[in-house]
């Protein structure tokens, strides 16, 4: 499986991951500061979602090098790892504007290169 394909799988999955891992933390959260029964949540889910954090975050610098990117969906992405659950939009936004898709690149690098009549 080519490298462009292995990382685009990598960020939609790890883009789901951390949308995930963000309602884990958040519910540790409500359990550590507001019911104060426990601090369990907060210390298997801050971790978990710091990696999948760092994870998506290398991810989407990934694929902004070899999908090229424009500045702004770069930024987009890193943005939306801020917010709870807006990963998840952002993939299915990227998806939808093929952002996303081998063959964008790959279209890319045709445009780049001298047509060899």
């Amino acid at each position: 499986m080519p490298l462009r394909t292995t990382v685009i799988r990598a960020f939609r999955i790890l883009a789901v991951a951390e949308a995930c891992s963000w309602a884990a933390l958040l519910a540790g959260m409500y359990f550590k500061w507001i019911a104060g029964t426990t601090e369990v949540g907060v210390e298997i889910a801050g971790p978990v979602h710091g990696a999948l954090f760092i994870g998506y975050g290398v991810a989407a610098l990934t694929l902004w090098r070899l999908q090229r990117w424009p500045f702004l969906v770069a930024v987009l992405a890193g943005v939306s790892a801020v917010f709870p659950f807006a990963t998840i939009l952002f993939e299915r936004w990227a998806g939808r504007r093929g952002y996303l898709t081998a063959s964008r690149a790959d279209q890319a690098d045709a445009t780049l290169e001298p047509s060899r009549a």
